[in-house]
Parts: structure tokens; sequence; C-alpha cells
């Protein structure tokens, strides 16, 4: 990881993020740590899209509005399988 992809990751550290995939995996959580393979979350919800009817933009609202369902006390994402990351505070609800 390059000194400027881990100043990017660097700003969501201690903050709930939602973080998308290229697989049918939401993860949402609280970043803890980044290195040059993983991205670690701690208290985590891994939602598997492909066992919900809701949609993912469904889903991040219901859980910025009732707040996070967590299914694991940490949870570390393969950095080459991340599509996009987001501050759980910059979701919009509607």
């Amino acid at each position: 990881m390059t000194p400027e992809q881990q100043k990017a990751w660097e700003r969501f550290v201690g903050r709930e993020v939602i973080i998308d995939t290229s697989s049918h995996f939401l993860f949402i959580g609280t970043l803890r740590e980044v290195d040059s393979a993983f991205v670690t979350l701690g208290l985590s919800d891994v939602h598997d899209r492909s066992e919900s009817s809701s949609s993912k933009e469904k889903y991040t609202m219901d859980t910025k509005k009732y707040g996070l369902k967590a299914d694991r006390k940490s949870v570390s994402i393969r950095i080459e399988n991340i599509i996009c990351v987001s501050p759980m505070e910059d979701v919009i609800e509607y």
C-alpha cells in the first residue's frame, strides 16, 4: 500500500463505515485497522445480500436509523475485494 493509500484509509479509522465489496457481502462496523492486505472492523454486521430481499441501500439506511445489529466482534476484509467505503454519517435517508 502506498503512503497516499494509507493516508486515505486513515481518515476512516475509529469511525462507523459501510464497506461494499465485489462479493454479495456488505460490511458495516467501526474501522479499527488497515494494513497492506486487510481492513479490520471491530463490532460489525456482515450482511449477505443474497439472503435478503432488502436492497443494500435500504439495509444501510435502516442500520443508520435503528442502529448496528452486530453479528461479529471483528472481521477482516481483503482490500482487493473492496469497491467502496463510506462513513455511516454520510448516508442520506430518504
